[in-house]
């Protein structure tokens, strides 16, 4: 079974331009030992700004070091939603879909549920309106904070680098 895969390879999985059996094959290998640093490469390459990307957050979503040193969230775009240790949610433009109406915009009839038991919430990017994430929560619950990495230990204890910046 291979193990160690090329940049290239790398971009087409970002790309999804793999078949399905070479996407297996790699998600079922052993990692290389830089395929982080591969993955962020292929990432880097896609965005318009020059600022290293530390962790990808999802789709169109990434912790990025600044030159001031501060670790910002911040969209494709070049938008900036601000410190990586605060809900970038907060930031972003949210459409709540909140009756059966708006509900049903998504849904085929009869599969949504009970508008006063649970909300969607969609998050979009103010700078290029990029769909960045989806909630399904009861109404009033806060915004779901999903991810505070530990990004110094990340990098020391996984990766085996000191951490940018």
């Amino acid at each position: 079974m291979k193990t160690s895969y090329t940049k290239k390879e790398i971009e087409d999985l970002v790309d999804a331009k793999l078949s399905f059996d070479d996407l297996h094959r790699m998600m079922s290998s052993f990692k290389d030992p830089d395929r982080f640093e591969k993955y962020i490469g292929v990432l880097q390459k896609k965005v318009p700004w020059n600022e290293p990307i530390l962790l990808p957050l999802g789709p169109h979503l990434y912790i990025v070091q600044k030159p001031d040193g501060a670790r910002v969230v911040r969209c494709d775009c070049g938008y900036e939603f601000g410190d990586c240790r605060a809900n970038w949610k907060l930031s972003a433009l949210i459409h709540v879909r909140n009756t059966d109406e708006s509900l049903r915009e998504v849904y085929p009839p009869m599969m949504h549920s009970v508008p006063e038991w649970m909300e969607i919430r969609e998050f979009y990017c103010p700078g290029c309106a990029a769909q960045l994430e989806v909630e399904a929560v009861p109404p009033g619950y806060p915004f779901v904070f999903d991810f505070l990495p530990d990004i110094d230990t990340f990098y020391r204890d996984w990766l085996g680098k000191e951490p940018p910046g």
